[in-house]
């Protein structure tokens, strides 16, 4: 999870994951979104690798690049659990205000 933290802090990296959300681009796709050398798209590509968040297939000379979503799966758990305490606090906290105010 730690890894994963770290990748997507930076928001650079934030948007590669978005873009290859739904499909697979190449580096050279990637990189046309940005203001970055490629060598920076390449680094960023290789912290998210490593952080395995995406997954990288080579084809030829190109190499296309997908989300692994399952690579967000501890973080998303990990975050659900203080959306969970935080739903069932604010459920509490209605319930009890509805019997303060019941009759």
């Amino acid at each position: 999870m730690e890894h994963a933290l770290h990748a997507i802090a930076e928001p650079h990296r934030r948007e590669i994951l978005r873009l290859v959300r739904d499909s697979e681009i190449t580096a050279g796709a990637i990189a046309a979104h940005f203001e970055l050398t490629r060598p920076a798209i390449s680094q960023h590509l290789r912290v998210l690798r490593e952080a395995g968040l995406i997954v990288e297939q080579r084809m030829g000379t190109k190499r296309l690049y997908r989300a692994r979503p399952e690579g967000l799966a501890e973080l998303r758990a990990y975050l659900a659990e203080f959306w969970e305490d935080r739903l069932a606090l604010l459920a509490e906290e209605a319930e009890a205000h509805e019997r303060r105010a019941a009759p």
